[in-house]
């Protein structure tokens, strides 16, 4: 049996570091938060991954704009240095106009379920099939094909208000669960749809809903990321971690 590699979406492993009181304390908390992954997958194999710039879903949004209602404050002085930690040390890598989330997913589909997606985000956590770490609870998760696709399409009904994508106004989870379960799940797409047309109209209506999908949808192959940005993407870089390596190189 082939050995688990562990995929890391290392965005919000910076977020969750950066408040510490010292550059110190935040480098060695990320040691120990990528340690407990690996012991997780039971591996000393991964690739971690960033997101760098702003990736295409900013160009898709004219609604509304991407993350528009993230706040944007000064980050602390010690932000870029982990990263940069991440980037020499841990040799996490990111592709331009691609967010961390798509490249977990896509890398990971093509492993053949070899793999561990590591992440805090609902998005990544339960649109993308596979197994599961939430780095942020420390809980497991499984997630179907059938899942993911019930999730997504929950999520076009609703919105994603972290993001700042609007779906459908006023439209709450009790009322997207209760819509999907009047139709079968290969029914759920032209449902939507319709939604989007009773809401909107037919023309406004069909231009929201695939606004909407493009700003929701997780790109889960290399074909889907090429169509979407013209990207090529290279090779999956597989690591391999040593005991102690990183906190020995650093501070040595």
């Amino acid at each position: 049996m082939k050995d688990t590699i562990v995929l890391i979406d290392g965005d919000s492993l910076i977020y969750f570091e950066m408040g510490k009181p010292t550059l110190e304390e935040a480098l060695i908390g990320i040691d120990d938060r990528i340690q407990t992954m690996l012991d997780k997958g039971e591996t000393k194999k991964y690739a971690g991954f960033l997101t760098v710039g702003k990736c295409f879903r900013y160009e898709r949004a004219t609604t509304k704009k991407y993350k528009g209602n993230r706040k944007h404050g000064d980050k602390p002085i010690i932000f870029p240095a982990i990263k940069a930690y991440l980037q020499q040390h841990w040799k996490f890598t990111y592709v331009q106009e691609l967010e961390a989330d798509d490249l977990v997913a896509i890398y990971g589909e093509g492993l053949d379920g070899n793999t561990m997606i590591c992440s805090p985000d609902k998005d990544v956590l339960y649109q993308v099939e596979g197994n599961h770490f939430n780095y942020r609870t420390s809980e497991m998760i499984h997630t179907t094909a059938t899942e993911a696709g019930l999730f997504l399409w929950k999520q076009m009904l609703m919105g994603d208000s972290t993001d700042g994508i609007l779906g459908i106004p006023k439209l709450g989870p009790k009322t997207a669960e209760k819509l999907m379960s009047t139709v079968q799940f290969f029914d759920l797409p032209a449902m939507v749809l319709n939604k989007y047309i009773e809401k909107f109209g037919n023309h406004e209506g069909i231009h929201k809903f695939a606004e909407t999908f493009k700003l929701v949808f997780i790109l889960k192959t290399k074909q889907e990321a090429f169509l979407e940005t013209g990207v090529i993407l290279p090779d999956l870089e597989v690591q391999e971690l040593e005991v102690g390596q990183h906190k020995d190189e650093l501070w040595s």
